[in-house]
């Protein structure tokens, strides 16, 4: 460009990389043909599950199947990646980003269980909830967590992985990747049971919230393991609606004729449709984004060569 030439409006949005097709529309839609593609190809390896069936096991197997037929989401991802100007998107899985270790896995863990557990004792303590100790069984809870880990990381795969990174390559600022994979993150659940505004705004700040931890941690590990914990934590250890679905296995069970609406707990759709789940992710924003500052955090540009 001449040195007299100033840049127009795209070209400072832009990156100079950027084609047509790199549009936000395009690789949301993307997206969400590939998510039904893999929805859709999900449900045969449910079959697996048929000959475990019994009378007594019926509902654990079907919630358990539920979660595990997110694999589809991971196939049809990892094929699509395959095509030439996807294959970069395959070094932010793995060690390629230095944040992709059992350190921030593990850390993951902690803060998906440590944010949503806090979220749940607000609502114990202020009495909108009485959670009773059922059962634990160890092998049947170590299955379905890691059908759950299935399940959270292909959400992960497809909002922070794809979208995120396809974003990144297109737009100069990161805040365009950050907010607008966590905006399809919250469209993704518009049409769950029990639903409120509340509630897709809270979905969207964890979205934002775990696109900073892939910005500033250079790991997209890191929130697939906060978002499997989060969603074990209420299901599965103490038996809350996770996005408005609640289990029939659980370790713990709610009292569901004592629950009640307040700032801590809604009766339809749990503890991610409350002001103090709202506050808990904010402050965690907040808390990312100074550190990353602070340190001045960057991450792997997948893109270059």
């Amino acid at each position: 460009m001449p040195e007299n030439q100033n840049p127009n409006i795209l070209q400072k949005i832009h990156n100079d990389n950027f084609k047509w097709n790199d549009i936000f529309i395009f690789p949301t839609l993307i997206s969400l043909v590939l998510l039904i593609i893999g929805q859709l190809i999900g449900q045969f390896g449910t079959l697996i599950f048929a000959p475990f069936i019994t009378k007594e096991n019926y509902d654990y197997i079907m919630i358990t199947a539920q979660y595990f037929s997110f694999w589809g989401i991971w196939a049809a991802f990892l094929l699509y990646f395959l095509c030439k100007w996807n294959r970069p998107i395959y070094k932010a899985l793995w060690r390629k980003c230095k944040g992709n270790n059992i350190v921030h896995l593990l850390l993951g863990l902690l803060i998906g269980f440590g944010t949503n557990a806090l979220c749940i004792l607000v609502a114990v303590l202020h009495k909108d909830i009485f959670i009773y100790y059922d059962s634990f069984q160890p092998l049947r809870v170590l299955l379905i967590f890691v059908c759950i880990f299935i399940q959270s990381s292909a959400e992960e795969l497809m909002c922070r992985g794809f979208l995120y990174q396809r974003l990144r390559k297109s737009y100069r600022h990161p805040a365009v990747a950050i907010i607008g994979n966590a905006v399809l993150f919250g469209f993704l659940h518009i049409f769950n049971s029990g639903v409120t505004p509340l509630a897709i705004t809270n979905i969207v700040l964890v979205g934002i919230s775990y696109a900073l931890f892939v910005y500033y941690c250079d790991s997209i590990w890191l929130p697939m393991a906060a978002h499997a914990a989060w969603n074990f934590t209420q299901n599965i250890l103490f038996g809350l609606p996770n996005s408005g679905i609640v289990s029939p296995f659980s370790i713990f069970k709610l009292d569901a004729s004592t629950a009640k609406d307040s700032f801590a707990y809604n009766v339809g759709f749990g503890v991610e449709s409350t002001i103090v789940a709202c506050v808990v992710l904010i402050i965690c924003c907040v808390l990312t984004i100074l550190w990353g500052e602070k340190y001045k955090k960057k991450p792997t540009d997948i893109w270059a060569e």
